[in-house]
């Protein structure tokens, strides 16, 4: 993955948020499968802090539409919108030694993708089952967007979760996670080839 000073980003990301409007969760995006799977999760439903709900909020950076910007110290994801706008989502982001930070593109995008862990998951987190189908149950949630450089898979995601109750929190392998309501809502947005910053830990929008 490019880091930053790679492709010539740093001083180019300097941005502020100066107002924050609440945007209500939606499932206008939701498909009927989406709804039926979300309707019987096996997982406790939780009220995410309002700080990590989705927000229309000011933004002053120079990155173009279509964008999204990781903020890994403040666990935000900011959507660029135009006009000085993003949607910021709240999201899990890696633990110590696991975080990751680059630049690299959207080269893939699943609804409820299978999961099949890595040989170090395994190793650090393991037993896990070989392949694990999408669904509530799956840790990749209702949405996968895979990230890749160069034509190649990086192996990181930014992806849904099981796991609500710890957005906002640095718990992850490096992938970054979003409620399943968000990610929906993202992926509806996101296309092919669309850029993805990932700041790393220290720097923040």
């Amino acid at each position: 993955m490019r880091s930053l000073a790679a492709v010539g980003l740093i001083g180019l990301l300097v941005s502020g948020c100066t107002s924050a409007t609440l945007q209500p969760s939606s499932d206008a995006y939701q498909t009927p499968r989406d709804k039926a799977l979300l309707a019987h999760t096996p997982y406790a439903q939780v009220t995410v802090p309002q700080t990590y709900q989705r927000h229309i909020v000011d933004y002053t950076g120079r990155e173009r539409p279509g964008t999204i910007v990781v903020d890994t110290s403040a666990r935000f994801l900011y959507y660029v919108m135009p006009k000085g706008k993003a949607i910021r989502y709240g999201v899990t982001v890696g633990e110590q030694g696991q975080a990751w930070s680059g630049v690299a593109q959207v080269g893939r995008l699943q609804e409820w993708p299978e999961w099949i862990p890595t040989a170090d998951i395994q190793k650090r987190l393991g037993p896990y089952p070989s392949h694990v189908a999408g669904g509530p149950r799956n840790p990749l949630g209702a949405r996968g967007i895979y990230l890749y450089d160069g034509g190649k898979d990086t192996l990181y995601r930014i992806h849904g979760t099981n796991q609500p109750e710890y957005i906002g929190q640095a718990i992850s392998s490096g992938c970054i996670r979003m409620t399943n309501e968000d990610v929906i809502d993202l992926y509806s947005r996101v296309r092919l080839g669309a850029t993805v910053i990932v700041l790393p830990p220290g720097r923040s929008v």
